[in-house]
């Protein structure tokens, strides 16, 4: 059983630490979206294959 609850706080400072990081550079995800958006966007009017 304490094993379990070590895991669970672990997986919670893990996920809040993931939340805390996210909230603060939400910019740079949403950047790096549409990069890859983009270079998907490229490879399908190119012709490749995904």
């Amino acid at each position: 059983m304490r094993n379990i609850l070590y895991l669970i706080a672990v997986i919670f400072i893990v996920l809040w630490a993931i939340g805390f990081i996210g909230y603060h550079l939400g910019w740079l995800i949403h950047v790096l979206l549409v990069i890859a958006i983009i270079s998907i966007l490229l490879r399908v009017i190119q012709g490749n294959r995904l």
